[in-house]
């Protein structure tokens, strides 16, 4: 095999790995090549902001399409896991909800010996990366980043009676959740611009296409990192049918997710020895922590009829007729229906007071969601997510097989920890008497499954019946100190026991934060960029 040398070799062109690679190859001296095992992010599904609703939850395209192993706490279903398999990863694919989440995430990873990963540490590094279009003259935000955040350009008239009813019931309005305070409830801010996503390719690498020291090459699957005895020299992967070897002269890193890069670490020999031996893997460093920890929100979907179907996307004629509409008018001015992120009103409440650091997530979704739009109804609704925002639970990421070519087993574990239902429970009732709120009256139609709300073990069945991630798994290459036996990477990202190789993206994370998690996973790509740049 021939191969090709860069400075630095970037796996994964997702949220942490675009942000690094634009940020690296500021310095025109420094050549930096991104390998991407999707394709390009030039759909019209991904610039369309309601793209991904189509085309995500049936695998049709953009999506690695992954399930989950059957879940004990889900009363045995496999749970549903896609991530963005394009460039911009799944920043490509998702929501579009704009979150830096709770300063006392960050400083909780501060305080587990990690330094200089602190909110007051990070908050810069949000601010250098966004352009906001929601707030200027703010000293929470910034408004010369790649990244755009605007407000929905169309966003629904229910929006309106589901905030009015969150006062009703003593949430109070909160004019930005990413500033002083998180507590509220707010309107979306999304990573669009003038009606169309504004994903981590376009951010920092479109816009940078002209540098002769950035290359991205799409349709690359990683096999494995090369190594001459404990340092990473570079990469192999497979393209176009045939494996290649690209070198890298200072440093490999994997920005290939919380599934991608704890596979891609075992299937190269680091990870936990007994596991890489049994799939007959020649083991380089014995790294216990690698695919441990794994962390995700679970949801739920809290679903109601609308006799307002107007103001809903919905199954019925006229619903259909509104969509064909909305793409015409999408094509012309960029608004209307297309544009929405479905998630357009989002809230933090705390189910025990705590008011700092609240634990449940309300996203307001003006349409019938009910297991990932995978089961459609006829007419029209609207949806509640209520996400239990720091589960204790804790999975794993595991080899099926030696094989690349292959998924990873993904068991999240979801409700094994008793106190995590508990929870969700609190956070589910807070949002039915939030739907059941006066100012609702007009939108409330029958919910869609109708149980006893007061009946905790109703209320339980429900849950493990109807439960699923939010789609944020994090933690499977955790950040910690040496004292910490289950850490993969220190506080500047170098995975521990090796040489030249990194991991930067949201499986560093080593809990799991209170909200979305794209903008993070963008700070640690910006993050990482000043450690390389330092010399740390």
């Amino acid at each position: 095999m021939s191969a090709q040398e860069f400075d630095y070799v970037i796996v994964g062109g997702g949220s942490a790995g675009c942000a690094l690679a634009g940020r690296l190859s500021e310095d025109p001296a420094t050549s930096v090549c991104v390998l991407e095992a999707g394709g390009p992010d030039s759909s019209v599904f991904v610039k369309a902001p309601l793209g991904f609703a189509v085309m995500l939850p049936f695998g049709l395209m953009n999506s690695w399409h992954y399930f989950t192993a059957p879940q004990t706490g889900f009363n045995g279903r496999k749970g549903f896991q896609p991530r963005g398999k394009v460039l911009g990863g799944s920043s490509s694919v998702n929501a579009q909800v704009y979150t830096r989440c709770n300063r006392n995430d960050y400083d909780g990873w501060a305080a587990l010996g990690n330094p200089g990963w602190s909110y007051a540490d990070l908050l810069p590094l949000f601010k250098r990366a966004e352009n906001s279009h929601c707030f200027t003259d703010n000293e929470y935000h910034g408004n010369s980043g790649p990244l755009h955040v605007s407000y929905l350009r169309s966003p629904s008239p229910a929006n309106e009676a589901f905030r009015a009813a969150c006062v009703e019931k003593g949430i109070p309005f909160n004019p930005d959740y990413n500033g002083a305070t998180q507590y509220g409830i707010s309107p979306t801010q999304a990573t669009q611009y003038n009606g169309e996503r504004w994903n981590a390719a376009r951010a920092y690498l479109h816009a940078n296409a002209d540098r002769k020291n950035l290359t991205v090459w799409t349709g690359c699957h990683t096999r494995r990192v090369v190594f001459d005895g404990q340092t990473a020299v570079g990469v192999e992967f497979r393209r176009d049918g045939q494996v290649q070897l690209i070198r890298a002269r200072k440093e490999v890193v994997l920005s290939a997710g919380a599934f991608g890069s704890p596979q891609l670490l075992m299937l190269s020999g680091i990870g936990p020895k007994a596991h890489l031996q049994q799939h007959g893997i020649p083991v380089i460093h014995d790294l216990p922590g690698v695919g441990q920890n794994l962390q995700d929100h679970v949801t739920s979907n809290l679903i109601y009829r609308t006799p307002r179907w107007q103001d809903t996307v919905g199954v019925s004629l006229r619903g259909v007729l509104a969509i064909i509409k909305a793409i015409f008018q999408w094509r012309r001015e960029r608004k209307g229906w297309v544009t929405t992120c479905v998630s357009e009103s989002n809230g933090f409440v705390s189910t025990c007071g705590n008011q700092d650091h609240p634990d449940i997530q309300f996203a307001f979704l003006p349409s019938i969601v009910d297991d990932h739009t995978r089961k459609q109804h006829l007419g029209h609704g609207f949806t509640l997510h209520t996400t239990l925002m720091r589960p204790k639970s804790r999975g794993s990421v595991t080899l099926q097989s030696a094989d690349p070519y292959q998924a990873p087993r993904i068991d999240p574990g979801f409700f094994t920890h008793p106190d995590d239902i508990k929870v969700a429970i609190k956070g589910a009732r807070m949002g039915f008497e939030v739907l059941e709120a006066p100012a609702m009256a007009a939108y409330r139609g029958k919910r869609l499954h109708p149980f006893d709300i007061n009946d905790d073990k109703a209320m339980e069945a429900f849950l493990r019946a109807t439960c699923d991630t939010e789609y944020h798994p994090v933690g499977t290459c955790k950040m910690g100190p040496d004292s910490d036996p289950m850490a993969v990477v220190d506080a500047q990202l170098r995975v521990k026991g090796v040489r030249h190789l990194r991991v930067v993206d949201a499986s560093i994370m080593p809990t799991l934060t209170s909200g979305n998690t794209n903008a993070p996973s963008m700070v640690i790509g910006e993050k990482a960029a000043d450690l390389i740049r330092s010399g740390t």
